[in-house]
């Protein structure tokens, strides 16, 4: 179902079938859900080393903005605080990058429907977030982005996000991926997904996840 969109790129609210559960959620002082799984990526490892290029994390941050894209909701951000939902036509990345100093900066991932474009541009930004140097939160301000993040170190089964308390305006989905863990043929990976309830429900969060589920078990088109 499309939802209606004036302006053009604010929802209709008068119109939209959700209004009456974005007028409850939207005063909420912590207005956002998340649901926690785990993927076996192995068809995706696959599928990323016989392009040649490119890396396992860069491909599932690739097929989770991919996806970000095509369902709308997932573009849908608050503004004036909350009075109006503004749809961005694309949405980008910003991911975590761990520094030599055990510090960490945030690398800009640029969304692109090519893998080979997506690796072309990922790596550098990765390696001048990782300088100590690099500004450390200045596109955060942004919100036609997903907050993306990365612990290697644990195979997660839950995982909450810091946030500002009352921050009418944060609106932006944060995704986090986990530690691997291979199983036999299987390498499964945590993820997680934490969006705003005011913008949309475990309906659309469960499309988001079951899409991920598809994508990398035949990831073939997509980093084709």
């Amino acid at each position: 179902m499309v939802d209606p969109v004036i302006d053009p790129s604010y929802l209709d609210l008068a119109s939209w079938s959700r209004r009456a559960a974005f007028e409850h959620f939207r005063g909420f002082e912590q207005p956002f859900f998340g649901v926690c799984t785990r993927l076996d990526v192995a068809p995706l490892k696959a599928a990323a080393a016989a392009t040649g290029i490119g890396s396992l994390a860069l491909a599932y941050h690739f097929v989770a903005l991919r996806l970000a894209n095509l369902h709308g909701p997932f573009r849908y951000r608050l503004e004036d605080p909350g009075q109006r939902v503004r749809v961005h036509t694309v949405v980008h990345g910003s991911t975590t990058v761990l520094r030599a100093d055990d510090s960490f900066g945030f690398a800009h991932l640029h969304h692109t429907v090519s893998w080979a474009d997506f690796c072309a541009q990922a790596a550098p930004a990765l390696r001048a977030a990782a300088q100590p140097q690099a500004p450390f939160d200045g596109e955060l301000a942004a919100t036609d982005l997903v907050y993306f993040t990365h612990l290697p170190w644990v195979h997660f089964s839950s995982f909450e996000h810091a946030q500002r308390m009352g921050d009418k305006a944060d609106s932006v989905p944060r995704i986090a991926f986990g530690r691997l863990l291979a199983d036999g043929p299987q390498l499964w990976l945590p993820l997680a997904v934490h969006v705003h309830h005011a913008l949309m429900d475990g309906l659309h969060a469960g499309r988001f996840v079951q899409d991920f589920e598809a994508a990398v078990a035949d990831p073939a088109a997509m980093l084709g």
